[in-house]
């Protein structure tokens, strides 16, 4: 069976890079209570890293390597589109040359790191439910408020508003334990 080529933006692989990884990852915090037991809090999901490694072979060798170095100087995200995974927006945040350089030859690496389009769009998905009378409420950005759900922490509404902690901590002067939010708590987040 015959895989398409990997793409990153306007760049085609010539032939599909020979590993390939993606690493999930969840965070977590473990508050200490009495008696030597602890407490588990979900902090959420955060990005995923996309990595790999692959050859050029040739006497275009290094000239493609060039080419796909040139398209890791470009600002912003964009789609990574794989043979076999899912497509996700990235950034490319590691290019490695990996071995003596050889005209014929050229061992390369690479990370992408998933953009945070998902979390945007739960943004924008909130925001619409605000219009709606659902979710959110207020209609401008000052006052706006978000209902918690289960297993969602002060650290993760913060991220998926765009805010620091900090800065939500300190809108929101009625939660005395910032690491205990319950399901139905109004969070001001605008």
């Amino acid at each position: 069976m015959k895989l398409a080529a990997m793409r990153y933006k306007d760049y085609v692989w010539p032939h599909n890079p020979r590993t390939y990884t993606i690493d999930y990852e969840r965070r977590m915090a473990a508050q200490k209570v009495p008696f030597g037991r602890y407490h588990l809090q979900d902090l959420g999901l955060t990005r995923r890293v996309m990595k790999g490694e692959g050859e050029f072979v040739g006497p275009t060798a290094y000239e493609e390597f060039k080419k796909l170095a040139s398209v890791f100087y470009q600002s912003g995200p964009g789609p990574l589109i794989h043979p076999v995974w899912q497509a996700a927006e990235v950034y490319f945040v590691e290019l490695s040359l990996r071995q003596e350089p050889r005209a014929d030859y050229v061992s390369y690496s690479f990370t992408f790191w998933e953009s945070s389009t998902q979390t945007d769009t739960a943004i924008r998905r909130e925001e619409t439910v605000s219009a709606g009378g659902g979710g959110t409420t207020g209609g401008g950005s000052a006052g706006r408020t978000h209902t918690v759900t289960a297993g969602e922490t002060l650290w993760g509404i913060a991220r998926d508003y765009g805010l620091e902690l900090t800065e939500l901590i300190a809108r929101n002067p009625q939660i005395k334990n910032p690491n205990l939010i319950l399901p139905g708590e109004q969070v001001t987040v605008g």
